[in-house]
């Protein structure tokens, strides 16, 4: 929690003048962020040296947790979830929250203009964002080698699935901006939430706990700028239409995606959190590496 005062609702209004300022500031300080991108790569010059970092100075569980259980369960549960230990319902429901921003932002790529010809300064915002979320696959995925998880893999979905996620980045923006805000309001506190548990979980493997909290908080980071962007793209109607539509996309997605997530998670309590979202919710070392619209600022 910040300790630094208060600020203003992400759902605060503001002026079409000062949106477009704050497109401006957003693109200073995600080039400044990320340090270029790698398109043929799908990757960021600074966030790849951060991601080697963790490569070459790699940590891994001393306990190691039923490899058998998470590959039975992480792409689909079969077994009972109330009589699953919760370091694997804690690693399942990263996997598949995962797995989704991955299906989401594969298609959004192919359907978006390639940097030499994006000409609009929210064309090239996207471009980067969506690079970033690539690069948020593979901090997942190093969170599943501190478990020496190698064997997961971000496998397709099933057609009709593959299909939705397609017609959806095709959709006008004034149909998919709610949406799209609406998951990133609900990635930011599931976010939390998981780092909340993480103490509690892992209580028996310290180290590991710690590499989860710092994988988990290269993301975070980038996903309190995201926020504030996408934000930034939605008028006073659509603000007032993502605020309400905000409890269904959670329980949606709980619901029909990570229905085990119950069993970790106070789905209620998410909701409400995303309900009140504010940027005081989040640490203040989190926030100072990261973008606040100036009209969520005090």
């Amino acid at each position: 929690m910040s300790e630094r005062g208060k600020y203003r609702s992400i759902f605060s209004p503001t002026s079409p003048e000062e949106m477009e300022k704050n497109f401006e500031s957003y693109w200073e300080y995600t080039q400044e962020h990320t340090g270029g991108l790698l398109e043929e790569e799908k990757d960021l010059v600074k966030k790849k040296e951060r991601l080697q970092y963790f490569k070459d100075h790699p940590v891994r569980a001393k306990n190691p947790i039923d490899k058998e259980a998470f590959y039975r369960n992480y792409m689909e549960f079969k077994d009972d979830p109330s009589k699953v230990d919760r370091k694997t319902l804690w690693l399942t429901n990263v996997y598949k929250f995962a797995r989704h921003e991955w299906a989401g932002i594969s298609a959004a790529w192919d359907a978006e203009p390639v940097m030499a010809d994006s000409k609009k300064l929210t064309q090239k915002i996207s471009r980067l964002h969506m690079a970033e979320e690539f690069c948020h696959a593979r901090l997942f995925y190093e969170m599943l080698q501190v478990f020496n998880l190698d064997k997961a893999e971000w496998a397709l979905f099933s057609p009709l699935t593959q299909k939705t996620y397609y017609y959806f980045v095709h959709l006008p923006g004034l149909i998919k901006d709610i949406p799209a805000f609406n998951m990133e309001l609900m990635g930011l506190t599931f976010y939390k939430h998981l780092d909340v548990l993480i103490d509690d979980v892992f209580a028996d493997e310290p180290e590991a706990a710690q590499r989860l909290r710092e994988l988990l908080y290269e993301i975070t980071i980038d996903e309190l700028a995201h926020l504030g962007q996408r934000r930034n793209f939605l008028s006073p109607m659509q603000v007032k239409i993502a605020k309400a539509t905000t409890p269904a996309w959670y329980r949606y997605f709980f619901r029909s995606c990570v229905p085990e997530g119950k069993y970790l998670f106070n789905v209620d309590k998410m909701i409400q959190d995303g309900l009140d979202f504010d940027y005081s919710l989040m640490d203040d070392k989190l926030i100072d590496q990261s973008w606040v619209p100036t009209y969520c600022q005090a």
